[in-house]
């Protein structure tokens, strides 16, 4: 799974308990974003029905349960994802080596249609004094790079991250290591609650795989204009 056109790289983040909202949503960003991210407001209320009601629309799902647990039940979940051949799946770094070789090894069961392995980091909510409130010692960076790369040495594909990170993590990871990245937003959008943020074109450039946009898209008066009008600033990148 590799980003060959600006819209390719782009998840729109379905954040509904709303199932005919967000296949409607899905379906009116067809051709114009490469994937929608399902996460755990959407999966608690809806479950693997909702996820396939979005799917069928044509559109790859990133399935963001940020799974943490023993290594057999993380196993567990990811191998009963399967079915629903989702784009993406993740999971909690800090779950540690082997729940990550756990999840890797159940991935590698979808043969072709295996899923991209992704690890979370530091939410991108948190801040320096955020995870230090946390008893993690050290700025935001340094956690980050530290548990990607336990990641990476633990057969995971890449990480979820924040923009700010994305130079730090390829001199640390190389340039195969997958970034996804949320807390985009375009200069024209509001920054809601996340605390580190860049805009498209600007994470892109620095080397930024795959963005996850939700509401300068879904709260848009028109999505999909909203969509091209991004994809087209990532045209120029």
């Amino acid at each position: 799974m590799k980003p060959t056109n600006p819209t390719d790289r782009i998840f729109v983040a379905l954040d509904t308990t709303d199932t005919d909202r967000a296949v409607s949503m899905a379906s009116s960003l067809v051709g114009k974003v490469g994937g929608a991210k399902v996460g755990k407001e959407f999966f608690t209320a809806n479950g693997p029905d909702g996820v396939r009601r979005v799917s069928q629309v044509g559109m790859p799902v990133f399935i963001d349960l940020k799974w943490h647990d023993i290594p057999n039940t993380v196993a567990g979940a990811l191998r009963a994802s399967l079915p629903l051949k989702p784009a993406i799946v993740n999971v909690h770094a800090t779950g540690g080596p082997a729940m990550m070789q756990a999840a890797a090894s159940a991935a590698l069961e979808a043969g072709d249609d295996r899923p991209l392995v992704l690890a979370v980091t530091v939410l991108t909510s948190m801040d320096d004094e955020d995870l230090r409130a946390t008893g993690v010692n050290g700025d935001t960076t340094e956690q980050v790079i530290r548990l990607a790369k336990l990641a990476q040495a633990n057969g995971i594909d890449g990480v979820v991250c924040s923009a700010m990170e994305i130079t730090a993590l390829r001199d640390a990871c190389g340039p195969d290591f997958k970034l996804l990245v949320p807390g985009i937003r375009p200069t024209w959008a509001a920054t809601g609650d996340q605390k580190r943020i860049m805009t498209p074109s600007e994470a892109v450039n620095k080397g930024a795989d795959y963005l996850v946009i939700g509401r300068p898209i879904t709260g848009a008066a028109d999505p999909a204009e909203a969509a091209d009008k991004i994809a087209a600033e990532l045209s120029e990148t």
